[in-house]
């Protein structure tokens, strides 16, 4: 077979066949249309069931539409080739068929150029046999890209794939959410090609406080927003198993915190607030309910707290929970009778209380650790004396032992200095006797009584 050369012949310049405002009458002797004109007549000649294959004869006129995608829209002659169909050659491997013979044939065509690639949007053809009537046929083109609707519940497993996409590898301090689908392309392969364009906008959910979007996070009237392109291939399980995205952003400032007026952005609130009682009392009642703690628990102390308006009211606030002395056997529940422990157990708890007020609906959850314990006086089991917390002091001489200022008073080394008198040695081994029973009854230092102190007993009998 020999290459055929085919003559591009044009009237001229026609009308669009796209009309639009932006669409450009371009030369039907533009490499770029022939490019196009091969890829519509490639597409077409598979379709053809049985015969011979379809040759380029003329293109007839052409039009332009530029953008992100490109338009090709165009007008073009065929005619019946001698290669069958089922041949497997290049139309241009072929030669016409005898003039009376050869079935002829006027195809109209949109094709979309994206990157180098062309992809048929529609095409039409009425086929005129050799000898016989016109015959219509619309090609559907099932393999080819094709627009679907911007609403298509098609799109919603896509969309969200691609939010959630963009969220976990952008490094702004708040999440984004869809604005609007601009654009929208299917391809059926073995499986489904998507290609959709959209724009994002920034929302009053930080990243800090919500792990991912959620239904009331809202999206921000001066909010940061860009445009974003997402390609897919969804497989024959209907699993996404490729994805890549590009975004241009149109702030300027993406990346700097947002202002303190920000309508819809956490605030800081005062620790005293009355607007904060009922989610303190929400954060003190999850505690206790969680807690496996023997008593309740009270808030002592408010270290700080934010509110932020989403649809409702989340506060997120940090406070000091003190043990009491209600014990949850003979209380029900926490009062405000109930009193703290001076000795008890301390929490540094972390509350996020999310309240829809109209819907009676409340979402309280509590972190809490406990305080650093060297900080706190430790607790004395029951019937343990105030006497055993006396501090032993090393010297050169051997261990001694002294008894803490609480105990004796701010002067009462010179106190015991001063003592002289019988009864006031009396009373000196009356403290002895009770240090000693309070030792022996634990098993232990029961060598530690002085030498003289029978002595002193028998003095005193």
């Amino acid at each position: 077979m020999k290459l055929i050369t085919t003559l591009l012949l044009c009237s001229g310049l026609l009308l669009s066949l796209t009309q639009g405002e932006d669409a450009q009458e371009i030369d039907c002797n533009d490499e770029t249309v022939f490019q196009a004109v091969d890829f519509a007549l490639k597409q077409f000649n598979p379709g053809v069931k049985s015969g011979n294959q379809y040759m380029l004869h003329r293109v007839m006129e052409g039009t332009k539409t530029d953008g992100s995608p490109t338009f090709y829209s165009f007008k073009y002659l065929i005619k019946e080739g001698n290669c069958s169909a089922q041949s497997g050659l290049a139309w241009q491997d072929c030669d016409f068929k005898d003039a009376e013979e050869a079935a002829t044939g006027e195809c109209t065509a949109t094709v979309e150029k994206r990157e180098n690639e062309f992809f048929i949007v529609t095409q039409t053809c009425k086929i005129t046999p050799g000898k016989g009537p016109i015959l219509k046929d619309n090609f559907p083109c099932i393999g080819c890209v094709h627009a679907i609707s911007t609403d298509s519940p098609d799109l919603e497993p896509v969309l969200k794939h691609s939010i959630e996409h963009f969220n976990n590898n952008t490094d702004h301090s708040h999440l984004f959410t869809l604005r609007k689908v601009k654009s929208a392309h299917r391809q059926v392969v073995a499986g489904l090609n998507f290609d959709i364009t959209y724009t994002v906008v920034q929302t009053n959910c930080s990243k800090e406080r919500f792990p991912s979007l959620r239904g009331d996070c809202v999206a921000l009237p001066n909010g940061d927003d860009g445009e974003c392109r997402g390609n897919l291939f969804v497989d024959i399980n209907n699993k996404i198993a490729n994805f890549s995205q590009s975004c241009t952003f149109y702030s300027e400032h993406l990346l700097e915190p947002l202002s303190k007026k920000c309508a819809g952005c956490p605030k800081d609130i005062p620790v005293d607030s009355p607007e904060l009682k009922e989610a303190l009392g929400h954060s003190i009642a999850q505690l206790n309910a969680e807690n496996s703690h023997t008593f309740y628990f009270k808030i002592d102390t408010v270290k700080k707290a934010t509110s932020q308006v989403v649809a409702g009211t989340n506060y997120v606030i940090e406070f000091i929970a003190r043990e009491t002395k209600c014990s949850k056997e003979s209380n029900t529940e926490l009062t405000e009778d109930c009193e703290i422990k001076h000795l008890g157990q301390s929490l540094n708890c972390n509350a996020n209380v999310y309240m829809r007020p109209w819907e009676n609906k409340v979402v309280p959850t509590v972190k809490c650790q406990a305080l650093d314990m060297t900080t706190l006086i430790r607790r004395r089991p029951p019937g343990f004396s105030p006497f055993r917390t006396a501090r032993v002091q090393e010297t050169n001489a051997g261990t001694t032992k002294q008894l803490p200022t609480n105990v004796l008073g701010a002067h009462g080394s010179q106190l015991a200095g001063r003592i002289q008198t019988q009864k006031q040695q009396n009373f000196l081994i009356l403290i002895s006797l009770m240090l000693f029973l309070n030792l022996h009854s634990l098993g232990s230092f029961t060598n530690a009584l002085p030498a003289s102190l029978p002595t002193a007993q028998a003095q005193t009998l």
